[in-house]
């Protein structure tokens, strides 16, 4: 089964003294987990997405067609940073995915199973 793995960050964690510092720790446990990823023959995909100012959100209040809203989804202060999407057995090896990504500062892993496109 497929899991997403959603990593909400705060962005502020990439700012200030040590930005370039946390950016590089984090990417090197980024490419240390798929480096494991790969390693053991998982199948994934995953990208960065862009700062949370770029994003547009459709948002449904339970009426009508939705509105656009400028920015993300939630108004938090964590932003959707990327995603993961590996093949795992079940929900406790995704898990196991998920607690290997590196997030500086306060965050979250949303998981959650691909619904297979045959159901």
């Amino acid at each position: 089964m497929q899991y997403m793995l959603l990593i909400n960050e705060s962005e502020d964690a990439y700012t200030g003294e040590n930005a370039a510092q946390v950016m590089e720790e984090t990417l090197a446990g980024h490419l240390k987990l798929i480096e494991k990823l790969t390693e053991s023959g998982t199948e994934w995909s995953g990208n960065r997405l862009r700062e949370a100012h770029t994003a547009t959100t459709l948002r449904y209040s339970g009426e009508g067609d939705g509105v656009l809203h400028d920015g993300p989804y939630a108004e938090t202060h964590e932003e959707l940073g990327g995603y993961y999407i590996v093949d795992a057995p079940d929900l406790d090896a995704a898990v196991e995915w998920a607690r290997m990504i590196p997030i500086p500062g306060a965050g979250s892993i949303e998981i959650r199973p691909i619904w297979p496109e045959d159901e």
